[in-house]
């Protein structure tokens, strides 16, 4: 699951939490239940905004490859022109 960052206005902070992209966050109530932490005196019902980062997520079995070239990013290519070099034969 993907990984945002919630800032409320009202206290000042931002708070990372794991939810699904179909779930909404709206308030600060939610965003503390989400990273199970106490609410403080912040009202539950405080609005919270998403904070873009400009980073994508991506878990991590989705990069690299193995020695079969069988990862992501065109590895399989890569390492095919890797052994294509070599006298891996002989």
């Amino acid at each position: 699951m993907p990984t945002y960052d919630y800032h409320c206005a009202a206290n000042d902070q931002t708070v990372q939490v794991v939810h699904r992209i179909s779930q909404d966050v709206n308030t600060w109530g939610q965003v503390c239940t989400l990273a199970q932490r106490d609410l403080g005196k912040t009202p539950a019902d405080a609005p919270v905004t998403k904070v873009h980062l400009g980073i994508s997520y991506m878990h991590r079995r989705n990069i690299g490859s193995d020695s079969t070239g069988g990862g992501a990013f065109g590895a399989m290519t890569t390492t095919r022109a890797y052994h294509n070099t070599k006298n891996f034969d002989k």
